[in-house]
């Protein structure tokens, strides 16, 4: 199959990108869109030419580092699938795609498609963790955890930080990244304990970054793929609500 990449280029943070178009010709459609872009890398340092700068660690959809706009959709086309799982029979033969980075003001463009995802470790250094000592591993009958408080903590603890979620939201708001690790935290007995600090620090970290505010567009959702629901960012206000009323 032949396709037709349009990407940005970006040499460094200061200065100004633009979009370069690249023809590939045959083209395996059941090679992953990063090993074609590895496959184009190839031929430009070939040419002497400098080499697409993207994020990209696991490749088996964990670590988060993947995340670009394919054809204006964070991750491409496919719902639950990080970019570094999407292959080219995804897409026609012919098709040209878009590719550029996340866009966001707290996500600053460090070069080509590579961004700066600092202000989401800052959210959760502010609260993301459990620092009180639980002594040692007990017995796993001995904490009764019910069924439901389980699965919620497990399905929220699914998020990989690749910040889809901010980047589809018109708001550019890190809501269901940040109600995911508070969600996840306070179901768990272990996390209970520090749950008040927890959501004010980390809303109020997340306010400081510059993300927007949620306002129930649900596109984090549709986007995210590890699936994650968006009441995730009700429990963080409802828990957010109760400690400032508490003020």
């Amino acid at each position: 199959m032949k396709v037709t990449l349009k990407i940005w280029r970006q040499s460094d943070k200061n200065s100004k990108g633009q979009f370069v178009e690249y023809p590939m010709e045959d083209v395996d459609k059941d090679m992953s869109l990063f090993e074609l872009l590895d496959t184009l890398n190839e031929r430009l340092v070939l040419k002497g030419e400098r080499p697409i700068v993207y994020d990209s660690d696991c490749r088996e959809g964990i670590c988060g580092q993947c995340g670009i706009m394919i054809n204006g959709e964070a991750h491409g086309p496919l719902m639950n699938t990080s970019a570094c799982h999407l292959h080219m029979r995804s897409f026609n033969d012919g098709e040209r795609l878009t590719i550029e980075p996340f866009r966001s003001a707290a996500f600053p463009v460090r070069q080509d498609l590579s961004i700066d995802r600092s202000a989401m470790d800052r959210i959760i250094q502010a609260g993301g963790y459990v620092s009180v000592d639980t002594g040692q591993a007990s017995d796993a009958n001995q904490e009764r955890i019910s069924h439901h408080a389980y699965d919620e903590a497990m399905n929220a603890a699914a998020c990989i930080g690749c910040g889809a979620c901010i980047a589809a939201c018109p708001n550019a708001s890190a809501a269901l990244f940040t109600g995911a690790k508070i969600s996840h935290l306070h179901r768990l007995p272990q996390g209970q304990i520090e749950s008040d600090d927890r959501v004010i620090n980390m809303v109020t970290t997340m306010d400081d970054e510059g993300f927007g505010n949620c306002s129930n567009h649900a596109t984090c959702e549709a986007v995210c793929p590890a699936g994650i629901s968006i009441k995730v960012i009700a429990d963080m206000n409802k828990l957010y609500l109760k400690q400032i009323g508490k003020g």
